[in-house]
This record gives C-alpha cells, sequence and structure tokens, in this order.
C-alpha cells in the first residue's frame, strides 16, 4: 500500500501541481483500491489537505510537508527521482 499512496501522491505533485490551494476532486483518483484507506493515513499525517463540499470532496498536498512528500515518493518509486521539485 505504500507504493500507492507514493503513486497518489506523485500524480498530485507532478501531473496536478497540487500543493496547497489548488486542490482536486477526490473522485478523479479512483482507480486507487485502498483510496479511503489512502486518504486517511495521508491526512492523519498532515500531507494530505482534504476539502470538504456538499457534493464531492477535494484533496491536496500539504506545502509544509513539500520535502517529506518528495523523499517518500523517490525512496517508494526509485525511477522518480529528481523529477519533482
Amino acid at each position: 500500500m505504500e507504493k500507492e499512496k507514493a503513486k497518489l501522491m506523485f500524480k498530485l505533485a507532478f501531473s496536478k501541481k497540487n500543493w496547497g490551494h489548488k486542490f482536486d476532486r477526490l473522485e478523479h483518483y479512483k482507480r486507487f483500491q485502498n483510496l479511503k484507506i489512502i486518504v486517511k493515513d495521508l491526512s492523519k499525517k498532515g500531507w494530505l489537505l482534504i476539502q470538504q463540499k456538499p457534493n464531492y470532496t477535494n484533496i491536496s498536498l500539504n506545502p509544509k510537508f513539500k520535502a517529506e512528500i518528495i523523499e517518500f515518493i523517490e525512496d517508494k518509486m526509485s525511477e522518480l527521482k529528481g523529477m519533482i521539485k
């Protein structure tokens, strides 16, 4: 599941560039099998920001933990070293 967490955070960080004030709908990440568990774990660590709306939920990476998040992604997905700034 750790690699799945890294993949979700990589998608948010690299593809979408969702850091801080830029949010994306949680429904766009349905392909992740353990999405609810992953979101719960990452939000407990403070790495994921969650914004509840009446009809949907938004997520974004917390810029306060940018260095730790990048280190985690690169540790779990070594082929991506140096790609995320």
